[in-house]
């Protein structure tokens, strides 16, 4: 089989165990034998997407509930194993995020975790927090209490008001968005009154200030919709237990999208999310019918590449980011209106620096 097909094939069963419980999840059984059988280059090339995906541990756990009854594989003690090092990985990140939280707070540079905590218990690659304290005295903090280095800057960085840290013993950068949201640093509307939003969230001997459920949905779908244009496996559980938690306030998401100019954008991610998971439960996502009427598209307009789900640039991307400059020129935000008119041709410079030299990372 090629590698192509093999990855979505891949993908689509990493779906369904992440999505389902043991019970109800696809029966061993059933599984064709490639899948009872993986070689250790496929099973690797398994974990692997899983990892991209942030759904390892979530995806393991149920793949090897399943592979209880398989005495004797090989395969139950690569789950083992791999689950075991991720762990690991974990535990150590939220030592680190945990002590660096816990520094910025007593030093006056108060900080909510955003995006890293939303795959409990996976965790991302890297660990993202907001603040709305000024760079200078956050990045001395950061150098004299971690002896962090500040990675390079790409363009994106600079005009997100994005800086990353390197810590000395921990492998996951640092990313901190200071004032600012959105690609270009657009969106200040929305983090006026972020930190009121806020809560505080127990992981074990742990305690994190992170985001209110509307915002997570709201950064969710910046960073899917209007930065990426891909939505990870990770995106759909996360939203989807969000959501089935019954604790998003749609009015009050409502009114932070429109007012970001973003409305249409969440309410079409929520639909694309909820037609994802009807094809795996066989029932979608209860949605108030003002986002699903406000949606440009659904599920059958995204599809499988390069290892996540992609969602058309032209024209449904292009459409969803006229609209967000729009209420932004409206709203007579002009600086930020100018900062988002820079992203188009931000996105084709970094597009021309992945052709010519395999890598966006200065650009974008």
């Amino acid at each position: 089989m090629d590698p192509v097909h093999n990855s979505e094939k891949h993908f689509y069963l990493l779906s369904e165990l992440a999505l389902n419980t043991p019970e109800s999840a696809i029966s061993l059984a059933h599984l064709p034998p490639a899948d009872r059988n993986l070689s250790r280059e496929e099973f690797d090339a398994l974990a692997a997407l899983a990892t991209k995906n942030h759904v390892i541990l979530r995806a393991f756990a149920c793949l090897g509930e399943l592979l209880k009854s398989e005495a004797g594989t090989d395969f139950a003690e690569w789950i083992s194993l791999t689950a075991d090092r991720e762990r690991s990985r974990i535990e150590n990140a939220l030592g680190f995020l945990a002590r660096i939280c816990s520094a910025l707070e007593q030093n006056g540079c108060p900080v909510t975790v955003i995006k890293s905590l939303d795959h409990w218990p996976d965790l991302g690659s890297d660990l993202d927090l907001y603040t709305d304290s000024e760079p200078s005295p956050l990045v001395s903090l950061m150098r004299t209490e971690f002896e962090a280095q500040v990675d390079d800057r790409s363009w994106g960085d600079r005009l997100a008001n994005k800086w990353n840290f390197v810590v000395p013993g921990l492998p996951e950068l640092v990313e901190v968005h200071i004032g600012r949201l959105g690609q270009t640093g657009e969106q200040t509307s929305l983090t006026k009154s972020l930190f009121q939003r806020t809560r505080i969230l127990h992981i074990g001997q742990y305690s994190f200030r992170v985001l209110a459920p509307e915002d997570r949905v709201i950064i969710s779908t910046l960073q899917r919709m209007y930065r990426h244009f891909y939505i990870r496996l990770c995106d759909i559980i996360d939203n989807a237990s969000l959501l089935e938690s019954g604790c998003v306030d749609f009015t009050r998401l409502h009114g932070l999208g429109s007012s970001a100019g973003i409305w249409e954008g969440i309410a079409t991610y929520l639909t694309i999310i909820s037609g994802y998971v009807e094809a795996f439960r066989g029932k979608g996502i209860t949605l108030p019918a003002f986002a699903t009427g406000s949606a440009r598209f659904g599920v059958g307009q995204v599809y499988y590449r390069r290892d996540f789900l992609r969602v058309p640039i032209l024209p449904h991307s292009l459409n969803l980011y006229a609209a967000e400059l729009r209420e932004l020129v409206v709203r007579g935000e002009l600086r930020n209106s100018l900062r988002l008119s820079l992203l188009p041709g931000l996105a084709t410079a970094a597009a021309l620096e992945l052709k010519l030299t395999g890598s966006d990372k200065g650009i974008w």
